[in-house]
């Protein structure tokens, strides 16, 4: 089914609702194919929903097959509890990426709001209405943890484009970097 040449899918997991985008990130602008949630409220048992996590992920990746995959990541808050779970969703995601040898990135939920919409603390509301208007979306999702999973991809796009500006001060890079003053 692969139409494009490049292919991100974007992640937003969850033990609820999963949130999940595809674009095609081949030219100067990413392109929407797909996005949509993963529903896990009927599954009561935590390891169900880990399973179908993993199932629908695989099922993903198979049918959009993407060349990356970028995944928001846990974020840090006052209920543990909660923070492993939604980890726990997150490692089977990338589980199910790496059972097809799909490279991932991962990115906090402030990279991905600031890439987005300019400010890392934007509500959801913003990150979507940002992306409707982007990306041409008619209206938004039912459940804005689609728009989450597109925003993780549209992220990724862009920090694939940002220069690698990581200075190393060792000197197998100097030497590479310049050969001609070596000797």
């Amino acid at each position: 089914m692969k139409e494009a040449d490049n292919i991100i899918l974007g992640i937003d997991p969850g033990t609820t609702i999963m949130g999940y985008g595809v674009i095609d990130a081949s030219g100067k602008q990413p392109t929407l194919l797909s996005m949509g949630v993963v529903d896990l409220r009927k599954y009561k048992d935590h390891y169900q929903k880990l399973n179908y996590i993993y199932d629908r992920t695989r099922m993903l990746i198979e049918q959009y097959l993407p060349d990356e995959i970028a995944i928001e990541a846990p974020f840090f808050g006052k209920n543990v509890q909660s923070m492993l779970k939604l980890g726990r969703a997150q490692g089977v995601a990338i589980a199910a990426a790496l059972s097809h040898s799909v490279p991932i990135a991962e990115y906090a939920p402030r990279k991905i709001k600031q890439a987005i919409t300019g400010s890392g603390s934007a509500s959801k509301e913003q990150v979507a209405g940002m992306l409707t208007r982007m990306m041409q979306i008619d209206s938004l999702p039912s459940y804005l943890d689609a728009t989450d999973g597109l925003a993780a991809a549209v992220c990724h796009f862009y920090q694939r484009m940002v220069p690698d500006t990581k200075k190393s001060n060792s000197w197998s890079d100097f030497v590479k970097k310049n050969p001609g003053r070596v000797k």
